[in-house]
């Protein structure tokens, strides 16, 4: 469900696959909403709502949908991992999201990812969340890009991958840092300044302290 999501394209589920109906749909008879009461239902519900939440409060995964500057392979090479990664895109940088799939039954601990962009990814949703009948394998602290090519891109990111799992960042761009040689650049202009001006008092004082 989260791989249709954030690949372009439009969406379609069928009646009853919002909660992952057992049965096969008929005609002559209404949904099996007792489903529900079971707990793996209603965790497939809350998370199929998420999806559809994350769906619309992102442009990026609808934005440009039929343009193809709105999706933007990262990797989609490693056969052996059974692995994808990908960014949707819209005309804003900061709308930027990276998707992972990862359609093995293996966990990644320290999955490198090449991102194109300085900055904090933030994952802001897992299919492997316990809420949604995972097993817990998420990320809930941002991420930080480095100066590091991977895939590449310039910038990396850590990240623990579930097994047979989506996960879906945001970005947020950071400010520019500076080294200290630009702090130590302005004091010295600062220390200029007032040594000029120091020495114009000294040159031509003013006349209270002439009669002093």
């Amino acid at each position: 469900y989260a791989f249709m999501m954030g690949h372009p394209g439009k969406k379609l589920l069928f009646m009853g696959q919002e909660y992952g109906q057992v049965h096969e749909w008929a005609e002559n008879k209404a949904l099996d909403w007792e489903d529900l009461e079971k707990p793996a239902h209603r965790q497939m519900q809350n998370y199929t709502k998420a999806l559809i939440q994350l769906y619309k409060t992102h442009p990026a995964l609808w934005k440009l949908d039929y343009d193809p500057d709105g999706f933007e392979w990262i990797n989609c090479v490693e056969w052996e991992k059974s692995m994808v990664t990908f960014l949707r895109k819209s005309k804003k940088q900061e709308d930027t999201l990276v998707v992972i799939c990862n359609f093995s039954d293996v966990a990644y601990e320290e999955e490198l990812v090449g991102v194109p962009y300085a900055g904090k990814y933030k994952e802001i949703l897992n299919s492997d969340a316990k809420e949604y009948g995972g097993t817990g394998v998420v990320n809930p602290r941002v991420k930080i890009a480095k100066k590091e090519e991977t895939d590449d891109r310039p910038y990396t990111i850590k990240v623990k991958v579930a097994p047979l799992s989506v996960a879906i960042y945001s970005f947020t761009k950071t400010a520019a840092k500076t080294d200290g040689s630009y702090y130590f650049l302005c004091a010295l202009k600062h220390f200029y300044m007032v040594c000029t001006k120091l020495k114009k008092i000294l040159q031509h004082p003013p006349e209270h302290i002439n009669k002093t």
